[in-house]
């Protein structure tokens, strides 16, 4: 039995403290790295790491920073450093977890005004799937929601509450109904990849083949829905050996990324007149990006070699937010969460960022 004896003893002078965790949270697979005092080795055994009650994996020791590898199967709790018998104190450690699985996204989730969250299987190129488009709610349940729909990529709802998708296969996007009907919307856009809705209702749609396309809003509430589109190039880029990923901040101003095999790749930033700057450089594979009411940007990127999402600033100032491989995108949710969405899952974690309610 623990006495009041025991709570008043001294520290051990070589017991590990704990100062801070960068980054705050991480996938199954990442790894967070701790800073404080007394974290190394001593007498040449590395210590130990728990999250919980779950054994964390340690890759690295030194005496002011170590680094936990967040093992499988792991959730968010307080991680403790032990070493030489001493215990440090708790930090909390944020850990994302699987939400649906075998699924197939390219780019971002898309999140409807009920908090139901949509994905793709896409598949590879041509590659007819039972089921094109998922639809998770907040329970985690996963349900078919689009079928036949060939190659789906980015996924974006319009002002009129509905989703719209692209196929990069047929160059097409489509408008699909509560029910998961999909329609013809536009087509001859390329390799269409990215989408996103400005707040006039505009869709831009990227071409990874190096076109930013602008299809416009309709004009005429009275104008019917199946009315031909007026499509202009709004920009051009350097081609994407993957697909473009598309998303404004609250200035109206449209950010852009295209993987390329470049560890120094850039993030574009395009004006309302398509007037084409540099926002940031020296991510790795960058691709779907989110906003927080803030106007930071969160990015799927590698940054100084490690992989996750990536923070940046107004300011242009970087630093990884949460630890993972395979990202691909990202969708903040009403509630500080996020849905992080890798190349066969979705991950749920809980961030406490407000995202920026999209147009």
């Amino acid at each position: 039995m623990t006495s009041l004896l025991d709570f008043l003893k001294p520290e051990s002078p070589d017991a590990p403290h704990l100062h801070h965790l960068v980054p705050p949270a991480a996938m199954p697979g990442g790894e967070i790295e701790v800073h404080g005092s007394h974290l190394g080795p001593l007498h040449a055994d590395l210590p130990s790491a728990t999250i919980g009650d779950t054994p964390a994996p340690v890759a690295l020791s030194r005496p002011t920073r170590a680094t936990i590898r967040i093992p499988e199967g792991s959730i968010s709790g307080d991680l403790v450093l032990h070493r030489n018998g001493a215990s440090s104190n708790a930090l909390y450690a944020r850990v994302a977890v699987p939400m649906a699985e075998n699924l197939h996204p390219v780019a971002n989730p898309a999140v409807d005004a009920d908090g139901r969250l949509f994905a793709t299987f896409s598949g590879s190129r041509n590659q007819q799937v039972p089921v094109s488009i998922f639809s998770i709610d907040r329970d985690f349940q996963i349900r078919p929601f689009v079928r036949d729909l060939l190659n789906p990529s980015g996924l974006a709802f319009g002002p009129d509450g509905l989703l719209y998708a692209s196929s990069r296969a047929e160059g097409t996007i489509y408008r699909i109904s509560p029910e998961g009907k999909a329609t013809l919307y536009a087509e001859g856009l390329g390799v269409a990849t990215g989408i996103a809705f400005d707040a006039e209702g505009n869709l831009y749609v990227g071409d990874r083949s190096g076109t930013i396309f602008k299809i416009a809003a309709k004009s005429d509430p009275l104008e019917p829905e199946d009315a031909p589109r007026s499509i202009f190039v709004f920009a051009t880029l350097e081609p994407s050996m993957a697909a473009y990923h598309l998303a404004f901040n609250g200035t109206g101003t449209l950010f852009v990324t295209g993987p390329t095999t470049s560890s120094n790749q850039l993030i574009h930033a395009i004006a309302p007149d398509g007037t084409t700057s540099m926002f940031y450089q020296g991510l790795g594979r960058a691709q779907g990006m989110a906003f927080d009411v803030d106007d930071n940007l969160y990015v799927a990127a590698s940054l100084h070699g490690q992989r996750g999402i990536v923070r940046i600033t107004p300011r242009k100032e970087a630093s990884l937010a949460v630890s993972g491989s395979n990202l691909v995108g990202l969708a903040f949710l009403e509630d500080g969460c996020a849905a992080l969405a890798t190349r066969d899952a979705l991950y749920h974690v809980a961030l406490d960022i407000e995202g920026r309610r999209l147009a």
